[in-house]
């Protein structure tokens, strides 16, 4: 492009400021609808949300496709903004229709009311991730409607089964519609701005680069069936309970990571210290279920012959999950017990973060947080980038809003929530970042 081409499109950029206050407003009542689809995964029917996200980019003369995948109420959406280079690899924007489960009784707000209380607007995917969809789909949107051509195509995806391992979702694109969504970057979920969750009382922006492996295991435990009324040695739940203990027996102890050690550079100091950082500077396991007895509901009195626990073991990037799993099973020693391997996500090792985007997004947080502290960080839950990784895709995660620890904790609980004034900043943050050079 001629220098004067390019300077007279630089102006044209600046100018081309939205309606915030009209932005703002339309945002918040789309969020709110699309809060109140209950796009439950399982059973994974998310077709009433692809199409309330259809009918709003076709508004503005966008083309999204619908591709179901596996069955019809497992649609993904897929729309394409042309940028000005074909030479350059897209940006993929990429969140998930679907949500996790609600027990609608132990919440005090109606999960799928899209209400807006105390400055939150609350239902089940307000954190994960429908806020940070439809910051995805009005950075699109904006810049339609003003005209901007972005410097290289941007692709939006939405897919319908993250919450269940991706296999009708981005598994399923990687693997029917890879020249469709091939891209040289990804913006999913992941990161956060926070002041008290990566640094007491600094405000620090985290833009994850990476994610702990997932490896779910499964304990079997066999004994002797009997009566309850005369206890024995070969109690399955007995030898379960032994075998947990020595499953979970590992030293907890911090190991070196090379995001971790740069996110205490970039903080110049230590981590904040709670279940979050703890978690991304060890390899962990959670006991997630116990299942035994015989009989629906169970009879007391009766000793079952077999009892079963579930593990979800995060591994560190790096950690060999082989070797983790045999440890384990050393440590267990019991042929009475059986480890089964339910699954486990490959180690997709980390994204480099000295590139153009990281920049981009940079420079957008700090022009309205000027006193941020921008960082790669490593998370310890998993998101469908894992996959886009593997393809040798640079994948960054970030939710453009400040939330302290306690908001944080909402996602899949039963209060789950985000700030609604957080959220209006985040549209801008995302507006800032789909509209530059890089």
């Amino acid at each position: 492009m001629k220098p004067a081409i390019l300077a007279l499109f630089s102006l044209r950029l600046l100018a081309a400021e939205p309606d915030w206050s009209a932005v703002q407003r339309r945002a918040t009542e789309f969020l709110q609808q699309y809060l109140r689809v209950k796009s439950i995964n399982p059973p994974g029917d998310v077709r009433e949300a692809a199409d309330l996200f259809r009918r709003e980019l076709e508004k503005v003369g966008l083309a999204p496709k619908l591709l179901p995948k596996g069955s019809p109420e497992r649609v993904n959406l897929l729309v394409r903004l042309k940028g000005r280079d074909s030479s350059k690899k897209p940006l993929l924007l990429l969140n998930h229709f679907d949500v996790v489960p609600v027990d609608e009784k132990a919440w005090r707000i109606d999960p799928f009311g899209g209400l807006i209380q105390n400055g939150f607007i609350w239902g089940r995917g307000a954190m994960d991730m429908k806020g940070t969809g439809v910051m995805h789909l009005f950075s699109l949107i904006l810049l339609k409607e003003l005209g901007i051509t972005p410097a290289r195509d941007i692709v939006m995806l939405c897919t319908p089964d993250e919450e269940t391992a991706g296999v009708y979702g981005i598994r399923s694109m990687i693997r029917d519609q890879w020249p469709e969504i091939e891209s040289e970057y990804v913006l999913d979920e992941g990161g956060f701005g926070s002041r008290d969750v990566f640094s007491p009382g600094k405000l620090v922006f985290g833009v994850s680069v990476g994610e702990k492996q997932v490896l779910w295991l499964r304990l079997r435990a066999k004994g002797t069936a009997g009566h309850g009324s005369q206890p024995i040695a070969d109690n399955a739940n007995l030898i379960l309970l032994a075998a947990l203990g020595k499953a979970l027996a590992v030293k907890d102890q911090a190991k070196q990571n090379e995001i971790v050690t740069l996110m205490r550079q970039n903080l110049g100091g230590p981590l904040a210290q709670n279940k979050f950082t703890a978690a991304i500077e060890r390899n962990t396991i959670s006991l997630t279920t116990l299942t035994s007895g015989v009989g629906s509901p169970a009879k007391v009195n009766v000793i079952p012959s077999l009892s079963e626990a579930t593990l979800d073991c995060r591994l560190l990037p790096g950690v060999n999950a082989d070797e983790f799993e045999s440890e384990m099973r050393a440590r267990i020693n019991d042929p009475r017990v059986t480890v089964e391997r339910i699954s486990h996500s490959a180690d997709a090792g980390v994204s480099p973060h000295a590139t153009p985007l990281f920049d981009a997004l940079k420079a957008a947080i700090l022009k309205y947080h000027p006193k941020a502290v921008v960082t790669p960080i490593l998370i310890p839950y998993g998101t469908d980038s894992v996959w886009l990784r593997q393809k040798g895709v640079k994948a960054y995660g970030l939710t453009p809003m400040v939330l302290d620890a306690a908001t944080v904790a909402t996602m899949h609980s039963d209060e789950e929530r985000i700030p609604l004034a957080e959220f209006h900043t985040g549209l801008r943050i995302f507006y800032e970042i789909v509209r530059s050079e890089f």
